[in-house]
């Protein structure tokens, strides 16, 4: 549908005012590969996002697309295209005139619009709502219809900023392989920013985690997951436990964990919270410098010998569910 071409971010700055957004952040996106910028509120990555889209400007460093600096371009002049994450439709026009919206701007006849934009509604499974106004869809149609609003640009790059964050969790999850289905079709590179760990395991190939404005780290969404390196990242993606020992700080999956009675394990723990999960029970234990770990144990393991509220347990892991992290 269009050239695949990598992206790049030069040290790329966003200053407010004394308030840095985002700080000198450096990184390659692979041409064709679906990447989560995830990271809690006022980290910098709806900020990154939009000086990619050509939203906000650039205070230092450039935004490089296909080897082109492409920083001080207007938006329609990039190659990307943004799906906002209110969808920002027009109310009086039908589902076919917002997806040609931008067609009509740069002055394409009606016919090869609208036959374009009916080759869109096709992809995203909504033809026979093209007459259709905003207001007569769902939340989930309406969404489809900016997504289909902004590929038709044939943009090399598509920018999502929490595109699932207004539907139920339900939809949410058909949505998300949506979404995938898509991104594989048409072969571009999709950049979606969340604030939810299961979105961005669920969807990307590459996850870049920001913190206070900066890259804490990047890779494929397994590495992050299984060895983040910094106390941040575990806290953050979830499904691990951080552990300050003498020799320093580890991470712990929480179900790479195993219990066993007390003064059997690796440490002793006080149970201070027991929570059934269906096919899990995350078991909360109170270890020693106030610490707490979590060892998310199978359904059967836990019932087969069920433990309580304030026993004294034993806690187990082997060396290669211990990850050392940095400061």
């Amino acid at each position: 549908m269009s050239i695949v071409s990598d992206l790049e971010l030069v040290s790329l700055t966003k200053r407010y005012g004394q308030t840095v957004a985002v700080d000198a952040i450096s990184h390659h996106f692979r041409a064709g590969t679906y990447a989560c910028l995830l990271g809690p509120s006022g980290c910098g990555k709806s900020s990154t996002l939009r000086m990619i889209a050509g939203h906000e400007s650039v205070s230092d460093g450039s935004v490089v697309l296909a080897g082109r600096d492409v920083s001080h371009l207007p938006p329609a002049k990039r190659g990307t295209a943004m799906m906002f994450q209110n969808y920002a439709l027009f109310p009086h026009l039908t589902v076919r005139d917002n997806v040609a919206f931008s067609l009509r701007m740069a002055g394409v006849d009606k016919p090869e619009r609208h036959k374009r934009a009916d080759e869109m509604l096709e992809l995203v499974e909504m033809t026979q709502y093209a007459a259709r106004k905003p207001d007569q869809l769902s939340g989930g149609q309406q969404q489809r219809v900016a997504l289909a609003r902004a590929l038709i640009t044939r943009p090399q790059v598509l920018l999502l900023d929490e595109p699932l964050s207004a539907l139920d969790p339900f939809l949410r999850i058909r949505m998300r392989a949506e979404l995938k289905r898509l991104q594989r079709e048409l072969g571009i590179s999709f950049i979606h920013v969340t604030h939810g760990q299961d979105e961005a395991l669920a969807l990307a190939d590459d996850i870049i985690v920001m913190n206070n404005a900066r890259i804490e780290q990047a890779g494929p969404a397994r590495e992050v997951f299984s060895a983040p390196r910094t106390a941040f990242v575990a806290r953050f993606m979830g499904g691990h436990n951080v552990l300050s020992l003498p020799q320093g700080q580890i991470a712990l999956r929480s179900d790479a964990m195993s219990i066993a009675p007390a003064q059997g394990g690796r440490l002793d723990g006080k149970v201070s919270n027991i929570e059934y999960q269906g096919t899990h029970v995350a078991l909360t234990a109170q270890v020693a410098g106030d610490q707490e770990i979590t060892a998310l144990l199978s359904d059967e393991a836990f019932f087969a010998a069920p433990t309580e509220l304030g026993q004294v347990i034993g806690l187990n892991w082997s060396d290669q569910a211990a990850h050392p992290l940095s400061e």
